[in-house]
């Protein structure tokens, strides 16, 4: 059993997506090893609002202390709605994400779970060895416990576990006085009601014993010496239960912001992510590091560069095919096992071979297209007698590709160094750039584009050639080419960028910079 699970208090962000598919991943290892197994998210409703977010009205500050399974969701001015769940309303856009990236596990809802009873067992062994668990979390912990200590939360008068202290308790019946000074009792046995909850570090031990926890990925701070793993794998002992297999992960960073936060603001939404990234790619993040990385989340140059790295690997693994490892040096099959679980890891639904026609077109030259050209038929078309497709029409892969492309292109994160500005005159600074032997050039380099066969592989040997006759420097001569058409002295591939265009502009464009 794979467990991964996470507190909706506030709106999700990219960085919840490193424990869900690294756990996601860990199941799917599993099941291609043969391997009986199963992943579950666990939600965790029952625990308390701790404040106010930036998020929330100053009304909340009714619902401090509350299970965010029990209280109203916040309205589009952050004030408490008339109907809605605060969990669910936080949930659901993370769930929806899930679906996108091809992750589908069984949801725990913790706070129906202890109105069902379900960790009525461990509250009874904890209250039954609480100087045990008070002993272990100390001593692995550091941190004194106050005197009035005790292994279960119970709720108040006024729904709140805050301030609410035990002050006696006769299994299964708990009695308590809450911050109010008003005395209460609550009886356990009594399903259908939320009477409670145990502390964090009790509730993690208590769910891996009464769900069959083998397995979890979490992140550094649980991992940390005397952190809540430390506590709880000892803690699961009075349960007899053996702690699950841990697996630490390092947090994922918005680069040049630090790590994702909802409290700081640090953020980008799984949705609004999967809006900008194709799924496959942005598995292929998760897949690609280690746990033990951090990873720079970076949506604009890298993005490109990350695409590259996975087309690029696509290709090779396919390329490769099923050679056998046998043949390779143990380094070797180490690297292509590794090549090809992380492809395989990265594909959206389990078992699928890749689309490999998504990458015969390159998320570069998309990109490029997609400013070209407002109609996703014309790309299509484009790509189509240009040779990058045999068909006419794209597969779905390649469709949703663009559709990300399209809104990357029209968000605050397209960096501006992929932005095209097509020039229809030469600019000054175009101009400065043209010595009288460039110039030559132009003409030459016009008068042979208009003729020759507009293809990608034809515009380009004009290029090259005609730089070779007149002596330019190869490289001095793109510069020179990108400066005309794009007003910049970088771009994308000359020759892909030009064959987009129509002949007869950029012969015309070309032929105005010889006549200045």
């Amino acid at each position: 059993m794979v467990s991964t699970g996470i507190t909706p208090s506030g709106i999700f962000h990219i960085g919840h997506i490193r424990e869900i598919l690294t756990g996601d991943m860990l199941t799917r290892a599993a099941l291609d090893a043969g391997m009986e197994v199963e992943m579950i998210f666990i939600i965790d409703t029952a625990d308390p609002l701790r404040k106010v977010y930036d998020f929330l009205a100053p009304e909340f500050e009714n619902y401090i202390g509350h299970p965010i399974g029990a209280i109203p969701a916040p309205d589009g001015a952050g004030k408490p709605s008339e109907g809605g769940n605060y969990g669910e309303h936080f949930l659901s856009p993370f769930v929806e994400a899930l679906k996108l990236i091809g992750v589908e596990p069984r949801l725990v809802d913790n706070y129906q779970s202890y109105l069902e009873g379900r960790f009525n067992p461990a509250i009874r062994t904890f209250i039954d060895k609480r100087e045990q668990a008070r002993e272990i979390i100390e001593r692995v912990s550091g941190r004194e416990l106050e005197d009035d200590w005790f292994p279960f939360n119970p709720v108040g008068s006024d729904g709140s576990m805050d301030g609410v202290v035990v002050v006696g308790h006769d299994w299964p019946v708990i009695h308590w006085r809450d911050s109010l000074g008003v005395e209460g009792s609550c009886d356990l046995s009594q399903t259908g009601v939320f009477h409670g909850k145990l502390p964090w570090r009790l509730d993690w031990p208590a769910k891996w014993a009464w769900l069959g926890v083998t397995c979890e990925p979490f992140g550094k701070d649980h991992g940390a010496a005397g952190g809540s793993y430390d506590t709880g794998s000892e803690l699961s002992a009075l349960l007899d239960y053996e702690a699950p297999l841990p697996l630490t992960y390092e947090w994922i960073q918005l680069k040049g912001m630090g790590a994702m936060s909802s409290s700081s603001g640090i953020t980008i939404g799984p949705l609004e992510a999967l809006r900008l990234v194709p799924p496959e790619i942005l598995r292929y993040l998760i897949a690609r590091n280690k746990t033990n990385r951090h990873i720079d989340f970076d949506t604009g140059d890298a993005l490109i560069e990350l695409a590259d790295e996975y087309e690029h690997l696509l290709g090779r693994v396919a390329q490769e095919g099923d050679v056998m490892a046998g043949d390779l040096k143990r380094r070797q099959k180490v690297a292509w096992e590794v090549d090809r679980a992380q492809i395989r890891l990265s594909q959206v639904k389990r078992g699928t071979q890749p689309e490999l026609e998504a990458t015969s077109v390159s998320f570069r030259h998309l990109a490029m297209l997609a400013q070209i050209r407002e109609s996703d038929d014309d790309i299509w078309g484009s790509l189509h007698s240009s040779g990058h497709l045999a068909t006419p029409q794209p597969s779905t892969t390649l469709a949703k590709r663009l559709s990300c492309i399209r809104v990357w292109i029209g968000s605050e994160h397209f960096p501006e160094g992929f932005r095209l500005r097509i020039q229809s005159q030469p600019s000054a600074a175009a101009l400065e750039n043209v010595t009288p032997q460039a110039r030559e050039y132009l003409s030459a380099l016009a008068a042979e584009l208009a003729h020759c066969e507009w293809s990608t592989d034809s515009i380009n040997n004009a290029i090259r050639k005609l730089a070779i006759e007149y002596e330019i420097v190869l490289r001095q001569a793109f510069i020179l080419l990108y400066w005309i058409f794009l007003d910049q002295h970088y771009g994308p591939k000359m020759a892909s960028l030009l064959f987009e265009l129509p002949r007869s502009e950029v012969v015309a464009l070309l032929g105005g910079v010889v006549t200045e």
